[in-house]
């Protein structure tokens, strides 16, 4: 079964908040002042909104068979 390119946007959206994520966090580890923090605060949790809207996407494509059953 070929990928549909809607699989191949909601995969790349998974892989895009995990590098927002690490970013965040690393942005987070070496910021210098509280600018920074507010910055990388909104990018985590930008992220995670992003991440838990294309998992909730990717799971209604799972239930309407669109899905492949190995990636």
């Amino acid at each position: 079964m070929s990928v549909k390119p809607c699989n191949l946007h909601i995969t790349k959206t998974l892989e895009l908040v995990e590098d927002m994520i690490y970013l965040a966090d690393q942005g987070d580890t070496d910021r210098e002042d509280n600018g920074c923090g507010i910055l990388y605060g909104i990018l985590r949790d930008s992220a995670y909104k992003l991440k838990k809207l294309a998992e909730e996407e990717k799971q209604n494509h799972i239930r309407k068979g669109w899905w492949p059953e190995v990636e």
